[in-house]
């Protein structure tokens, strides 16, 4: 099997430590992610992982029209900059447009792309083309095979530091299966993420709004470094039964600081 690192700030993904993205669905607030920020950056450091915060400034597929999408670019992207210059550690966000690549970038270590939008090759290129390091989701609708001309895509642009990262398959109506086989297979064509908190969404499963079962987020993304994944993706929140977003999914932030420790014994014993 092939083996694959990127490049992610001062990171190397796939490499002797475990990269972890971790931090709220939304960027509700400055003093929620500087709340988030304080529990997670020193439990992270104690437990050996390479954290990079992640909040997003803009939730372009809201299960419905009238749900809070978020604080806008301007505002979250000021968030965000602030949160890694006051705790020193990377930071993540989404894209859904092109035009949105070059000034997240001024502020962002990593550019993510949305699962839904994995294929869209403006956008792809777009973000590759800012140098910085993409993490695109594998659609919930796609193969792994596929993915590899994902990556191809953002590689057309000069740019090797790609990540790609699975967060479920649909299964039925409003349901996601996680099919471990993703991950070593990916692993063919760039470093791997599992999604664990969005594997466990219910897509519109509330009718307005999207569902989900957190109980089993911990579960999965133990399971997901014994199948071999580089970095995992977690959405963590103060409060999730009252966050603007994912609320079903989110882990708890207090539960995180004995969940990190865990997760960085269990990334050591599945490249022992």
């Amino acid at each position: 099997m092939a083996t694959h690192t990127c490049q992610l700030g001062p990171y190397t993904v796939g490499a002797d430590k475990l990269t972890l993205l971790a931090g709220p669905c939304m960027a509700e607030s400055l003093d929620l992610c500087r709340t988030i920020a304080e529990t997670l950056v020193p439990a992270a450091e104690a437990a050996g992982v390479q954290l990079v915060f992640k909040a997003s400034f803009d939730k372009a597929n809201r299960s419905s029209a009238t749900s809070y999408r978020g604080p806008g670019i301007e505002e979250g992207l000021t968030i965000l900059e602030v949160i890694k210059s006051e705790f020193g550690v990377p930071v993540v966000t989404d894209i859904h447009l092109p035009e949105q690549a070059a000034p997240v970038a001024e502020v962002c270590d990593v550019l993510q792309i949305p699962a839904f939008l994995c294929r869209q090759t403006d956008l792809l290129v777009a973000a590759g083309e800012t140098g910085k390091t993409i993490n695109v989701k594998k659609g919930q609708f796609m193969s792994p095979a596929e993915m590899q001309n994902v990556a191809e895509k953002v590689r057309s642009t000069g740019n090797q530091n790609v990540m790609l990262t699975d967060r479920g398959t649909f299964f039925g109506y409003n349901r996601l299966v996680t099919d471990f086989r993703c991950l070593p297979q990916m692993k063919q064509f760039a470093p791997v993420c599992y999604d664990a908190t969005h594997s466990v969404q219910e897509p519109g499963g509330l009718g307005a709004a999207s569902g989900g079962e957190r109980q089993y987020a911990p579960m999965l993304a133990k399971s997901a470094l014994v199948c071999g994944a580089d970095a995992l993706f977690i959405e963590t929140h103060t409060d999730p039964d009252n966050a603007l977003s994912d609320a079903g999914c989110q882990i708890a932030t207090a539960d995180m600081l004995t969940l990190l420790p865990q997760l960085a014994e269990l990334y050591q014993l599945s490249r022992a």
